[in-house]
């Protein structure tokens, strides 16, 4: 049997801001954007080419915003996907790798699975970049 991610809660404090930030500077597309009772709106967003949305609103969790960290995307192209992030106005990291001399992060390219950006949502929830081979951009030649 398959089990299959479909969505992820990201706790936010302000829903139009937070889906201004998804929809217009990291690209996602906004699915569903709906209200049908007081208190309680639903925002799906899914990054391009992902099957897993992500969703943001009121009424949906009570976790505690800008406590979500880790969430993971992978892009083909680390070089692009970081300039597009600056272009669009995000606060992201330069592209780093695990360091697997001297231990911690560094600047730069690593190896194959091994270039990272990140970067916070308006709330602080946390984002990490990963430049994958398997999707086969430019930037997994490193």
């Amino acid at each position: 049997m398959d089990w299959k991610l479909e969505l992820v809660v990201v706790p936010v404090s302000d829903v139009d801001r937070a889906k201004k930030f998804y929809a217009e500077q990291l690209g996602f597309v906004v699915d569903v954007d709906d209200s049908p009772m007081e208190g309680f709106r639903v925002v799906q967003l899914t990054p391009p080419g992902s099957a897993c949305s992500i969703s943001i609103g009121q009424g949906l969790t009570e976790a505690v915003p800008g406590t979500l960290q880790g969430m993971q995307l992978c892009v083909g192209d680390i070089d692009a996907a970081h300039a597009q992030l600056v272009e669009r106005g995000v606060d992201v990291t330069p592209i780093r790798h695990v360091d697997r001399e001297q231990g911690g992060w560094a600047d730069g390219k690593g190896g194959v699975y091994n270039s990272f950006i990140f970067f916070k949502d308006p709330d602080g929830n946390g984002w990490a970049v990963q430049d994958s081979p398997l999707l086969g951009g430019a930037g997994s030649e490193s």
